[in-house]
């Protein structure tokens, strides 16, 4: 049970016995999950990490916070599924577009979008919220398709780190759902 009620007015009411079906795996739970602690901040580029929050390799899809501390860049994608992103700090957005995410705003990408993701040095990291659907297509500049990077790469991308800096490779496993 969380923290215990105060004058809440569902004080009284009892949580349901045997909520979570037998075969039902439990809910991911990270506390403080946009940490500045840089041991769960994987590297995606020279300049931005990922936080991996929860992976489905069955969809081949993740959530992370994507940190950048100073001015960053991803690599030119495209996304074939839709992703979505929550701005927790800091500035980001995509060269393509005509506009700057800042703490608070809120993405929707449709499936099909191409974009080149830029942080901006702006005071504070950068840090957002993303849940990525399917790979993302790497794009020469052309924008023509120059490989790919999907759930398989992430994990494997964060058991080397987390070996790495001594949170141990199957640190990453706990997320699998």
């Amino acid at each position: 049970m969380p923290e215990a009620p105060g004058g809440e007015f569902w004080k009284d009411l009892k949580p349901i016995r045997d909520s979570c079906k037998p075969d039902a795996l439990p809910e991911v739970y990270l506390a403080q999950a946009a940490t500045d602690d840089d041991r769960y901040y994987v590297p995606f580029t020279e300049t931005v990490g990922s936080r991996p929050l929860w992976i489905n390799v069955k969809d081949n899809s993740w959530a992370d916070i994507l940190r950048a501390e100073q001015a960053g860049l991803v690599n030119r994608h495209y996304h074939p599924h839709e992703v979505f992103a929550y701005t927790i700090s800091g500035t980001w957005g995509y060269l393509e577009r005509p506009w700057t995410a800042r703490a608070g705003d809120f993405v929707y990408e449709a499936p099909g979008e191409g974009h080149t993701l830029v942080a901006y040095d702006s005071g504070e990291p950068m840090k957002t919220l993303f849940i990525v659907k399917g790979p993302l297509i790497w794009l020469d500049e052309n924008g023509e398709s120059a490989g790919y990077f999907d759930v398989h790469d992430y994990i494997a991308m964060c058991r080397a780190h987390y070996e790495r800096v001594g949170l141990g490779a199957d640190h990453v496993d706990s997320l699998f759902r």
